[in-house]
């Protein structure tokens, strides 16, 4: 994993809202990891962890509070000139969750996709710009009739299509897709993950995938971070976090998953996470550790030790 090469590296990233106030809310509490290019890290948690925020912290939607956003070694935060900028939201794309409120009503969907085309000029005529379109519309499984036509007229996955053929048209390396699943009907979802695996291969993408169906990112993932109230406090390889989960609130998340099997999920076990078992001293370091090679967890030093004797049988 050492010899790959790092596409992005999120350092101690925090993002938090009402600054000053006595009610402050901590969306993104110090939180690093990277992705390697080529790769898919899958981020999970409950609603309201801070998942999705770090997302667009990440693609500059929000400006970061504190903490770094290293790009092929650039920050992307700080300022920077108009032709940084537009260098940055060219290599780096975002697929949102809500496919029915993030395409404009009133614009045809030739002129959804070829919006960032025009942007960044990578269309010579409209002939060419007319032409990308259709060849962006047919890689994302649609047909160029599909091109004159609003966003009202298609159907919620068709719709995600879209949105992905819209990520697409910059011809990105990094795309970050938030929940993209999450509203579609689940014999939808099979298709667009099936869709996207596809199109990483073909393009060499790299991706962030934001989710919170585990079993869907397992599929997906190569790696997976788990974050809790907006702190990451497990990242490991899919199979890792799978077969040997350490956290308790990772084996919490994991003993929700629901089983195909009726009668050993009415008899099961769920596991509850409370936070206040850890009880840790004041002035006590918690941080992410490497337990086993590639295998990080959120924990003090005492209960580093306690994780890798687990780990070891």
């Amino acid at each position: 994993m050492a010899s790959r090469e790092v596409l992005l590296e999120v350092k101690n990233l925090k993002q938090y809202f009402n600054v000053g106030k006595p009610n402050m809310v901590k969306a993104v509490d110090d939180v690093s990891f990277q992705i390697y290019k080529g790769e898919t890290l899958g981020l999970v948690g409950e609603s309201g962890c801070g998942k999705s925020t770090t997302g667009r912290t990440i693609i500059r939607l929000y400006d970061a509070t504190d903490g770094q956003v290293l790009f092929r070694g650039k920050d992307v935060h700080g300022k920077k000139s108009k032709s940084e900028l537009r260098e940055f939201n060219r290599k780096m794309q975002m697929i949102f969750q809500d496919p029915y409120a993030s395409l404009n009503p009133r614009m045809k969907v030739s002129d959804i996709i070829a919006e960032g085309i025009d942007i960044h000029g990578l269309a010579k005529t409209k002939e060419e710009r007319m032409n990308r379109v259709i060849e962006l519309l047919e890689t994302v499984g649609l047909n160029k009739e599909h091109a004159n036509r609003y966003p009202h007229e298609f159907s919620g996955g068709q719709r995600q299509r879209i949105g992905i053929a819209r990520a697409l048209a910059v011809e990105p390396d990094f795309i970050i897709a938030d929940e993209p699943i999450s509203a579609l009907d689940v014999s939808i979802q099979a298709q667009v993950v099936n869709l996207l695996k596809k199109l990483q291969k073909e393009k060499g993408l790299t991706y962030l995938f934001i989710a919170h169906d585990l079993s869907m990112v397992k599929y997906i993932s190569d790696r997976i971070g788990v974050m809790y109230f907006g702190k990451l406090v497990e990242l490991t390889t899919s199979d890792e976090l799978y077969n040997n989960p350490l956290h308790p609130y990772t084996k919490s998340l994991l003993s929700a998953i629901p089983q195909p099997d009726p009668i050993s999920e009415r008899t099961r076990k769920r596991i509850t996470y409370n936070p206040n078992m850890h009880d840790y001293a004041e002035g006590e370091e918690v941080k992410m550790r490497e337990v086993t090679p590639g295998h990080f967890v959120y924990c003090s030093e005492k209960e580093l030790e306690q994780y890798r004797a687990m780990s070891k049988k």
